[in-house]
């Protein structure tokens, strides 16, 4: 019996240990450090990239998307955001017309108001773009300092700070792909070549050396919200190059909800599609980390050993965390 206890305490003592060496963002690297001999403080150099996912969002602030913009300038502030990814439908119901579209300010620039979020914005495409014109989304970089995408699918890489690691983000546009989109009703779908962004995305993992590959598209290729089982053409299409490269995260958008999903094979599937108006969303015993339909967003920390995912609701509570060691 006295063994058996013992056994227990070992396994509780083990248990609570493993909890606290677990790698999160907590940020005390912007702790302040006081000089030697001197009263004056400064910062700590930064130790990770940063960075909040936000996808389907554009409603003129309703749908409680002004309350997950409100929470994401809290969040941006705390963990000093280096930038936002954008998983796409970027504007409701038909994208936008032009660079001077009133979609840009009551649904963009006076709902993401908050200094913190005045940094780059690396966006994707949704269906819901493809509805207006994709060109006028990319000129707005020429009139926007922070909306910085300039073409429908790219890729860039970053240095993690304090290492000679490097991070590859790959953008792609997954609207060409999907089967189930009448083209005559979003703008020049009909005339993107998919070969052609195949072959790029085959190059562009080919050619990076980068220890951890993010890639970003607006269609989710696993998923437990309503498309559940509608998307099998975007899987069969992205899982080959997926499993080939061994990407660590693929983040997407299009289910209006907050999910982790973690099939078999080595990527991990968030999913961000809950800046706005949300649906219901069910779970896989298999697969479900986590799903849930609620309102919110994603911070995420890269640092050379882990990648940590902290998903947020509108009023700022965190809801589930997770980190990815490598």
């Amino acid at each position: 019996m006295i063994t058996l206890i013992n056994n227990r305490l070992v396994k509780i003592f083990v248990f609570f240990y493993l909890s606290a060496l677990s790698p999160s963002c907590s940020h005390t690297q912007f702790q302040k450090k006081k000089k030697e001999n001197s009263k004056e403080e400064y910062w700590k150099k930064e130790k990770s990239i940063n960075f909040l996912i936000l996808g389907d969002w554009g409603r003129n602030g309703e749908f409680h998307q002004k309350d997950v913009a409100n929470a994401m300038a809290l969040n941006g502030i705390k963990d000093k955001s280096n930038f936002i990814i954008s998983t796409g439908d970027n504007f409701y119901p038909d994208g936008v017309i032009s660079v001077d579209d009133p979609q840009w300010s009551k649904s963009f620039e006076d709902i993401y108001s908050g200094a913190s979020l005045n940094i780059p914005w690396f966006t994707v495409f949704g269906n819901h773009d493809y509805r207006g014109s994709i060109e006028a989304q990319l000129d707005y970089s020429k009139k926007s300092r922070r909306w910085r995408t300039t073409e429908r699918y790219y890729s860039f890489e970053k240095t993690i700070p304090n290492s000679n690691e490097k991070v590859i983000f790959i953008f792609l546009d997954t609207n060409p792909f999907d089967e189930t989109l009448n083209k005559k009703y979003h703008s020049d779908l009909s005339k993107q070549d998919t070969a052609a962004q195949l072959k790029w995305l085959e190059n562009t993992l080919t050619s990076s050396n980068a220890k951890w590959k993010i890639i970003i598209g607006h269609h989710p290729l696993f998923t437990t919200g309503v498309r559940r089982d509608k998307l099998l053409n975007i899987r069969n299409t992205f899982l080959p190059f997926f499993n080939k490269h061994e990407i660590d995260i693929y983040f997407a958008g299009h289910e209006h909800d907050l999910q982790y999903q973690k099939p078999e094979g080595k990527t991990h599937y968030f999913i961000s599609g809950a800046g706005s108006e949300i649906r219901p969303v069910s779970k896989d015993l298999l697969q479900t980390k986590f799903a849930m339909s609620t309102n919110g967003f994603i911070s995420a920390c890269i640092t050379k050993d882990f990648i940590s995912i902290t998903f947020i609701n509108h009023k700022g509570k965190q809801l589930y965390q997770t980190s990815i060691i490598k």
